[in-house]
C-alpha cells in the first residue's frame, strides 16, 4: 500500500483541553478511508490540523513520504488537499464558477479574468465526476445535493490528492447519497485519496476501504472494513459494548387518555389526513424525504399554509396561527435543523433554554432574578442530563447531542405536553444516539406525548408504538405493534397512492 498521506503521533491542546494525543492516520492512493468517532474525539480537530487551520503542538504530515507544515488553509490547498466541509463554504449569491475559482481566477496580461477558460475548467470538472450542473447559475438555486457536488467540484479543481469529505451525505436523500458515493467511486479508481467522517455506520461498509476510530482524542485502532461489523465499530467507538441502543419497548397504556385529534389539509393538495396522539405515546411519522411528513407537522402547530386544520386538544377546539400559539398550548418542536432553526448558538446553555419565557423570572418587571433563572436552568438540564462545563458555556461548544438536549429542556421548562421531534439524531454519532432514545421513553413514561419524523427505519421500528407512513403528501398507513417493520413502512412508503383518493383511510397490516 503506497501512503499518499499520513499523520504521525499528532497532539493537539486548547486551553484546558487536550484534543488529541498521539494520534496517527494513514491512507493511501486510491483508498476510502473512514474517520469514527463520537462527537468530540477529535475527528475535526485532526482534519483541521491536516488542512491547515490549526496547528499541532507535536507530530508530524507527510504527503508522498515528504513532511510538510501548512500554515494556512491556502497552503494546504496548494499542495493538493482539499475539504469539503460540513458546512458549505460557498458563497449563494454568486454563480458556479465563481465559487469554483473564487479568489484564484485566471487573469490575462491586463489582469482581466478570462471567464471562458473558468467555464470550460468548471464543464471539465463537471464532465469527469459526470454530473449537469450549469456553470453560470447562482448557487443559492442549487439543491443541496448539488451545491454538495460544487464543494468536490471546487476541492478537485485544486489538483487534490487528498479529499476530505466531513458528513457529506447529512443533508442528502438516499438516492442523492447513491450519487455521491458512484462520485467517489469514480475518484477512488482516478486514484484520489479520500477521508470520509459519517455518522452512519452502514455508509461505511458500504462506500469505504478501511477505518481509523478515535476516542477521547486518542487513537484506538485502524481495520480493513472486511475485517470488522457493526458492533465491534460501535464498542471501539464508545468504549464499552452496546447489545440494544434502544430502551426496551413497554405497550403503552390501553386506556392512555386521547390528548390530540387533527385534520389536516394542505393548501397545496386537495385532500386531508387525520391523526390521533394518546399521552405518553410515540407516535412516528415514516417515509422518504419529500414525502410531507415535516410539512404536515410544521401544519400541526400553524407554521405551514392549510386549507383545513381542525384541532382538538384535550377536547377542546384550538386553532394555532403561529408556533407560538402552539407553545402556549403546551407543544414544541425540536427542528431539522437545530443549529440554525433551534438554538442561538453564540448564547449559552442557559440563555437558550430560558430564551422565550423570561417574563416569569421578572421581580419586578423588567428586572430579572437571576438566582431564580439559575436554579430553574438547572433543573431542567439535570432533568434531559446535558453534558456540559456549566450553564454559561455556549452551546455552539457542545456536541451535537448535547445541544438537542438544551432544546429539549427549553420545551420542558415551558411544560410541554407534546413534543415533535423532527430527525432528533441527524448529525448524532451512536453513543449520543442512545441517550437521546432513552430520554424520549423516560419522556414518554411521564406522559409527554412524542411525534417523531425521522429518515432512519431503526430508530422508528424500536422506538415508535405507531406509525404513519406518508407517501407523495399523504398518509397511506398507519401501523402498530407487531406491524411496526421496516420492510413495511418502505413498501408502503413507496407505493404512490389511488388519485382518486381524498381523504386519509389508513391501511392496518397485522
Amino acid at each position: 500500500m503506497t501512503a499518499v498521506l499520513s499523520l504521525e503521533q499528532v497532539s493537539k491542546q486548547f486551553p484546558g483541553v487536550k484534543a488529541l494525543d498521539n494520534v496517527s492516520l494513514t491512507v493511501a492512493a486510491g483508498e476510502i478511508h473512514a474517520l469514527l468517532g463520537e462527537n468530540g474525539a477529535g475527528k475535526s480537530t485532526l482534519m483541521k490540523i491536516l488542512c491547515g487551520i490549526h496547528q499541532p503542538d507535536e507530530g508530524t504530515i507527510r504527503l508522498d513520504g515528504e513532511p510538510r507544515r501548512f500554515t494556512s488553509y491556502r497552503d494546504a490547498c496548494a499542495t493538493g488537499v482539499g475539504i469539503v466541509f460540513q458546512e458549505f463554504s460557498l458563497v449563494p449569491w454568486l454563480s458556479v464558477v465563481d465559487n469554483i475559482f473564487l479568489g484564484r481566477e485566471p487573469r490575462n496580461r491586463l489582469g482581466l479574468i478570462r471567464h471562458a477558460q473558468m467555464r470550460a475548467e468548471a464543464n471539465a470538472l463537471f464532465d469527469r465526476l459526470e454530473i449537469d450542473i450549469d456553470p453560470e447559475i447562482s448557487v443559492h438555486r442549487l439543491s443541496v445535493a448539488d451545491q454538495q457536488f460544487v464543494e468536490i467540484a471546487k476541492a478537485l479543481s485544486l489538483n487534490a490528492r487528498v479529499l476530505v469529505l466531513d458528513e457529506p451525505t447529512a443533508p442528502l436523500t438516499p438516492s442523492e447519497v447513491e450519487r455521491l458515493f458512484r462520485i467517489m467511486r469514480r475518484l477512488r479508481e482516478d486514484g484520489v485519496a479520500m477521508v470520509f467522517i459519517s455518522h452512519h455506520l452502514e455508509e461505511i461498509f458500504q462506500i469505504c476501504d478501511r477505518i481509523t476510530v478515535l476516542r477521547d482524542g486518542t487513537y484506538v485502532d485502524s481495520c480493513r472494513v472486511a475485517d470488522t461489523d457493526h458492533d465491534a465499530l460501535v464498542e471501539m467507538m464508545i468504549g464499552r459494548r452496546v447489545e440494544n441502543i434502544f430502551p426496551p419497548r413497554q405497550a403503552r397504556a390501553a386506556n392512555s387518555p386521547l390528548l390530540l385529534t387533527a385534520e389536516i389539509g394542505l393548501k397545496q393538495t386537495d385532500h386531508t389526513d387525520s391523526i390521533t396522539l394518546h399521552r405518553g405515546e410515540i407516535l412516528g411519522f415514516a417515509g422518504l424525504v419529500g414525502s410531507g411528513r415535516s410539512e404536515f407537522a410544521m401544519a400541526l402547530i400553524g407554521a405551514y399554509p392549510t386549507r383545513v386544520a381542525q384541532i382538538r386538544l384535550d377536547g377542546a377546539d384550538v386553532t394555532f396561527r403561529s408556533p407560538a400559539d402552539a407553545l402556549d398550548a403546551g407543544i414544541g418542536m425540536l427542528p431539522e435543523d437545530r443549529k440554525r432553526q433551534g438554538l442561538i448558538l453564540p448564547f449559552s446553555c442557559a440563555d437558550n433554554i430560558t430564551l422565550n419565557h423570561l417574563g416569569q423570572f421578572y421581580r419586578p418587571a423588567p428586572f430579572i432574578s437571576r438566582k431564580q433563572e439559575a436554579e430553574t436552568v438547572d433543573a431542567a438540564m439535570d432533568q434531559v442530563r446535558v453534558k456540559a462545563p456549566s450553564a454559561q458555556t455556549p452551546v455552539a461548544s457542545l456536541s451535537g447531542g448535547n445541544q438537542q438536549k438544551v432544546v429539549i429542556a427549553r420545551w420542558l421548562d415551558r411544560g410541554c405536553r407534546i413534543l415533535i421531534f423532527d430527525e432528533p439524531t441527524r448529525g448524532i454519532d451512536v453513543g449520543a444516539k442512545a441517550e437521546i432514545y432513552t430520554l424520549m421513553k423516560r419522556l414518554a413514561a411521564q406522559g409527554i406525548a412524542i411525534i417523531m419524523i425521522s429518515s432512519e427505519l431503526p430508530e422508528i421500528t424500536g422506538l415508535c408504538d405507531r406509525v404513519l407512513v406518508f407517501s407523495h403528501g399523504r398518509i397511506v398507513a398507519e401501523l402498530a405493534d407487531e406491524a411496526i417493520e421496516a420492510d413495511t413502512i418502505m413498501r408502503h412508503a413507496v407505493t404512490e397512492p389511488r388519485r382518486n383518493d381524498v381523504s386519509h383511510s389508513v391501511t392496518e397490516d397485522a
